[in-house]
C-alpha cells in the first residue's frame, strides 16, 4: 500500500497499514458503483499549521452584548462566555433585520449565530415575529431544536421540529399550538404546507442552514416553493460552509441587498485537518488495511463514510466481528435508531460510527479524532463536509481517504 503524505509526520496508522500486503479480494462493493469526479491529489494538504489560523479575539463577551438579560443568563449557564467570530460579526446585522449570507466552516458556531439574535428578537417582538429554520437533515434539525431549547429555557418562547420518519399527525397537533420558531427538513415542511396545516404565509423570517448541502441533496425545488409561499417575509438568512457561483441566481432571487460575512473562503477543506490518501493495491484486503489502522489507540472516536447504505451495514458488522465497537446511520434506519446510534457515539459507547452522507453535515459530535472515507467521495463538496466533522473547536483533526 502506498500512503501519499506531503507533510513530515510519524503517522503510525498510515505506516502500520502500509506494512500489510494481501492477495485477498477487495471487500469493497463494486456493484452499481458510481464514478467519483475527485482527483485524489485534491485531498491532501501540503502542510497543517495550527498557527496559520489566527485565534479570533472577540471584542465583547456575551455579558456585554446588546441582548436580552435572560438570554445572557442562559448562555452563561451553558458555559458560553465569548461569541465565536461568525456570531460576533453577524449579530448586529441580524438584530437589525438585514438579509445575510454567512460563510463559515462547521464547528464555528453557526447555529448560535442565528439562534441568539432570533431569540432576542422573539423576546422583543413576540406577537409579530415567527421564524422558520430549514435544514437538510433530520439530525441537524434535532440538534438545532436542542440548542434552541437550552437557550430559550424559561423564556416562554416555543419551538417545534418537523422531520421525516416521525408521525405526521403528531406534527399537525403541534401546529395547533403556539410556535415561535419552526425547524424542519424540506420534505416534511412541504408536506405539512400542502396539507394546509403549516401556513408559510405567516412566516416573517426564513433561515436556510447548510444551504449548499440542501441544493446538493436535491431540495432546490422545495426551497423555491417554500420561498414563493412566503412573499411577505421580512428577513432571509443563509448559512453555509461553502459557496458556489452556480447558486448566485437562486440566492439573488431570495435575498434583498444581503450582507455577506465570511469567516472562511468558502471553497476549501478545514485547514485544521491533516489529510492523506491511502492507495489500496489491486487484490489487497481493504478491510484489513482499515483494521490495521483502527488498532492504533490514537483512533479514539472515528467517523467512517461509505457511499451506500448496504456498505455501511456491512462495514459496521465487520468491525463488530473483530471487536471494534461500531454502529451505523443512513437513510434506511428509523429516526429513533439513528438518534440512539448518535447518542452512543457521542457518549463513547461505540468507538466507530459508519455513515453515508446523511451524516456529512449537521452532526455536532465533539472530539472526533478521525474521519475515514472508506470509498472515494463522489464530489469535492461532499469531501469537504465529511472531513469537517473533525478538527473542530480549535483542535487538530485527521482524515484518511481510501483510493482503490
Amino acid at each position: 500500500m502506498q500512503v501519499i503524505n506531503r507533510r513530515k509526520s510519524n503517522n503510525k496508522p498510515a505506516n502500520a497499514a502500509g506494512r500489510y500486503r494481501s492477495n485477498k479480494p477487495n471487500n469493497g462493493n463494486k456493484k452499481n458503483k458510481r464514478v467519483s469526479t475527485l482527483d485524489p491529489k485534491q485531498l491532501i494538504n501540503k502542510s497543517v499549521q495550527l498557527t496559520e489560523e489566527q485565534d479570533f479575539i472577540p471584542n465583547q463577551s456575551y455579558e456585554q452584548l446588546p441582548i436580552n438579560i435572560n438570554l445572557k443568563a442562559n448562555l452563561l449557564k451553558k458555559g458560553f462566555v465569548f461569541p465565536t467570530q461568525i456570531q460576533e460579526e453577524t449579530l448586529a446585522h441580524l438584530k437589525a433585520g438585514k438579509d445575510l449570507i454567512g460563510i463559515a466552516n462547521t464547528g464555528t458556531g453557526k447555529t448560535g449565530a442565528f439562534l441568539i439574535p432570533m431569540i432576542d428578537r422573539l423576546l422583543e417582538q413576540p406577537k409579530s415575529f415567527k421564524t422558520l429554520v430549514v435544514v437538510p437533515t433530520r439530525e441537524l434539525a434535532v440538534q438545532v431544536e436542542q440548542e434552541f431549547l437550552a437557550l430559550a429555557d424559561g423564556l416562554n418562547i416555543h419551538s417545534a421540529c418537523f422531520i421525516g420518519g416521525t408521525n405526521v399527525q403528531k406534527d399537525v397537533a403541534q401546529l395547533r399550538r403556539r410556535k415561535d420558531l419552526i425547524i424542519g427538513t424540506p420534505g416534511r415542511l412541504i408536506d405539512l404546507a400542502n396539507r394546509g396545516d403549516l401556513q408559510l404565509a405567516d412566516i416573517s423570517n426564513l433561515i436556510l442552514d447548510e444551504f449548499d448541502r440542501m441544493l446538493d441533496m436535491g431540495f432546490k425545488r422545495d426551497i423555491k416553493k417554500m420561498v414563493d409561499l412566503m412573499p411577505q417575509r421580512k428577513q432571509t438568512i443563509l448559512f453555509s460552509a461553502t459557496v458556489d457561483n452556480s447558486q448566485k441566481s437562486l440566492i439573488d432571487s431570495m435575498l434583498k441587498n444581503p450582507v455577506e460575512v465570511k469567516v472562511n473562503a468558502g471553497t476549501s477543506a478545514s485547514e485544521r485537518v491533516e489529510q492523506d490518501i491511502i492507495r489500496v493495491p489491486q487484490g489487497a484486503d481493504k478491510f484489513k488495511l482499515l483494521t490495521d489502522m483502527m488498532y492504533d489507540a490514537d483512533f479514539e472516536k472515528v467517523l467512517i463514510f461509505t457511499e451506500t447504505k448496504r456498505q455501511a451495514d456491512k462495514l459496521s458488522k465487520q468491525l463488530n466481528n473483530v471487536d471494534i465497537s461500531a454502529d451505523q446511520i443512513h437513510g434506511n434506519k428509523s429516526q429513533n435508531y439513528r438518534n440512539r446510534a448518535l447518542d452512543k457515539f457521542k457518549a463513547g459507547k461505540v468507538r466507530v460510527l459508519v455513515a453515508t452522507d446523511v451524516a456529512a453535515r449537521g452532526i455536532d459530535v465533539s472530539n472526533i479524532s478521525h474521519v475515514i472515507n472508506y470509498q472515494l467521495p463522489l464530489s469535492f463538496d461532499s469531501y469537504v463536509h465529511r472531513i469537517g466533522r473533525t478538527g473542530r473547536a480549535g483542535k487538530l483533526g485527521k482524515a484518511f481517504t481510501f483510493v482503490d
